[in-house]
């Protein structure tokens, strides 16, 4: 009763490689099998393309990787490492999302505010003048010369697909 437990926990259990190994061959088989009536119905080009589909779990237990996926799937240490790294995915896609909705990185946002400072000591202009005793945030606070002026409309851009709609009849 050599396969019945598994007494070396680094290596699976013989029953978990063969059931892995079973099922591999089987879906190649049946795949194959597919594939063979596929043929017979002179679809050719798509009988091909089945069979390739179909080596590949056979490919993978002649490899090894079957073998290596039981050790990985019967093992609570490795699913505790897919947990870790599941948690330091979360980790990291939040701190990505919070640095986005903050508007850059911290040295970023700390350049920012030294520049805002600069500017503020340099003498431009804030939103208060200097002897004003409060805000002056009304429309008319920047002279119209500063003032961005509307781009005038064009009937160009949709010109082209007036011509085209026109010509269909639509």
């Amino acid at each position: 009763m050599e396969g019945t437990k598994c007494l070396m926990p680094p290596n699976p259990c013989l029953e978990d490689r063969m059931i892995a190994e079973t099922v591999c061959s089987a879906v190649s088989a049946a795949g194959l099998g597919i594939a063979l009536v596929t043929a017979y119905r002179k679809r050719f080009l798509t009988a091909t393309r089945i069979a390739a589909y179909a080596l590949v779990p056979i490919g993978l237990v002649m490899t090894g990787v079957v073998e290596w996926l039981a050790d990985t799937a019967f093992s609570p240490t490795a699913w505790a490492g897919f947990g870790v790294l599941g948690l330091s995915w979360v980790l990291f896609m939040t701190t990505r999302a919070v640095e986005r909705r903050r508007g850059g990185t911290r040295q970023e946002r700390k350049e920012r505010k030294q520049q805002r400072r600069a500017a503020g000591a340099s003498g431009q202009p804030g939103a208060v003048a200097p002897a004003a005793s409060a805000p002056s945030l009304g429309p008319g606070s920047r002279p119209a010369a500063t003032r961005p002026t509307a781009a005038p409309k064009s009937d160009d851009d949709f010109s082209d697909i007036e011509a085209i709609l026109k010509k269909h009849g639509i």
